[in-house]
């Protein structure tokens, strides 16, 4: 893990698996959305904000605006803006119908308040954001490559095109989203994003960074044979 130089930020929104992963140098800082608290059972976002934030105070943490007007997403990313210092509000690219909220991030960056532009999905999207940057405020680019792998299609290039394009910005950093394998911390390395972000469930797998293959194919038969063996089938 000491020789990984992206930035690896935890995907998630079960606060105890939060707290834990604080813990370790590696995990540079954290990333979450209106999906993974559904599906952690979160009733009160802002409670559940604020618990996080009493933790993780030195590393960076994404919080979502959660409405779909984007005179309201304004007025939540300010409010989002105001719970901690290390916040970046995420804003996503469009909202449901499709419509752009590259001026809403221009004001929010202009203001001073961090962003994570979230679900970039093309090329076309990056340089809209570029060339409403303020250039000082730090902007965040979240690119989910995973999402497009989905499709059958290559990530690679559209990733590589927007570090090319926000190297000239300071304040700009690609993130690569909707990560599937622990591959991806490596290969978004070797594109030059800045950060990865990476769910609890693959953060895991972590441990088997370096293990023997060989030791591996062992493990993985015995596995099979174990789940053979208690299940009691017979052929």
């Amino acid at each position: 893990m000491k020789k990984i130089k992206i930035k690896i930020f935890a995907d998630g929104a079960n606060l105890k698996e939060i707290l834990k992963l604080n813990t370790k140098s590696f995990i540079k800082g954290f990333t979450t959305n209106p999906s993974l608290m559904k599906k952690s059972g979160i009733k009160s976002y802002k409670n559940f904000a604020k618990e996080v934030l009493k933790k993780v105070r030195n590393k960076p943490i994404s919080f979502e605006v959660i409405s779909d007007d984007i005179l309201e997403m304004e007025k939540q990313a300010y409010n989002i803006a105001s719970w901690g210092k290390n916040i970046n509000v995420k804003i996503p690219f469009v909202n449901s119908k499709g419509k752009p909220t590259v001026n809403l991030i221009s004001k929010l960056l202009k203001d001073g308040i961090s962003c994570n532009v979230t679900a970039i999905f093309k090329l076309e999207d990056i340089k809209k954001i570029l060339s409403k940057n303020s250039g000082k405020t730090p902007l965040i680019l979240s690119v989910f490559a995973g999402r497009i792998s989905d499709t059958g299609e290559d990530p690679s290039n559209l990733i590589k095109q927007s570090v090319k394009l926000s190297k000239k910005f300071k304040n700009v950093e690609i993130l690569w989203a909707s990560t599937r394998e622990v591959l991806n911390i490596f290969q978004a390395e070797k594109l030059g994003c800045q950060i990865i972000t990476v769910p609890n469930n693959i953060l895991s797998k972590l441990n088997y960074l370096g293990y023997s293959h060989s030791k591996l194919q062992i493990d993985t038969v015995k596995q099979f044979y174990k789940d053979a063996i208690s299940s009691k089938f017979k052929i």
